[in-house]
């Protein structure tokens, strides 16, 4: 489990599907099984806000986005209205959930994109886009794109080369430059064929 405090009242939780499992949840159950769910949230604010020196109380969001690569990033706002209860362990938790089925990773260059292709390309992978935003270039890959070939082995490849990324696809596209909107694994491996 990763933490990190963003601002005076907003820190970020990120579980990978490793930290899940040692807490008893498989990535199946999240949807399914809310009492634990909810038994993982509580144990991991608690952990975080005694960590991070945080206090929890009143009003909390808590955005969690389940990345299909990587695992579950979980942001907690506390609000800044102070809650009308007179019971100090009152904490009320507003969830919104999201989870996206799209791999979208970060590269440091364009030349690890190049590697990475030559690398799928002979898995059977040749779809993709990249995208150039915030002086890093970024990969996503829909299901379709790798719906013929085993997801994992993918996702490792890319492990290799880039790091996973929250960024979604729609700001992706909405703020960065499209460098290859379809098919770039082919065009990268055409191109960059020594």
């Amino acid at each position: 489990m990763r933490l990190e405090r963003l601002s005076f009242n907003q820190f970020k939780i990120f579980l990978t599907f490793d930290d899940l499992v040692e807490r008893g949840l498989t990535k199946e159950q999240l949807w399914r099984d809310l009492p634990r769910m909810q038994a993982l949230f509580h144990d991991v604010m608690y952990e975080a806000s005694d960590e991070l020196d945080f206090e929890l109380e009143g009003v909390l969001l808590v955005q969690v986005h389940v990345l299909q690569a990587q695992g579950m990033l979980i942001i907690v706002t506390q609000n800044e209205a102070v809650a009308e209860y007179d019971d100090d362990e009152y904490i009320e938790m507003k969830v919104t959930l999201d989870e996206s089925n799209e791999l979208i990773f970060l590269f440091d260059s364009f030349e690890s994109i190049i590697q990475l292709s030559k690398s799928l390309h002979p898995a059977g992978v040749s779809g993709g886009a990249v995208i150039y935003y915030n002086n890093h270039y970024y990969m996503r890959f829909t299901e379709k794109d790798v719906e013929n070939v085993n997801r994992e082995d993918i996702i490792a490849i890319l492990s290799e080369f880039a790091s996973p990324s929250i960024v979604t696809s729609y700001r992706l596209f909405e703020y960065g430059k499209i460098i290859m909107e379809e098919n770039a694994v082919n065009q990268v491996t055409s191109f960059f064929e020594n």
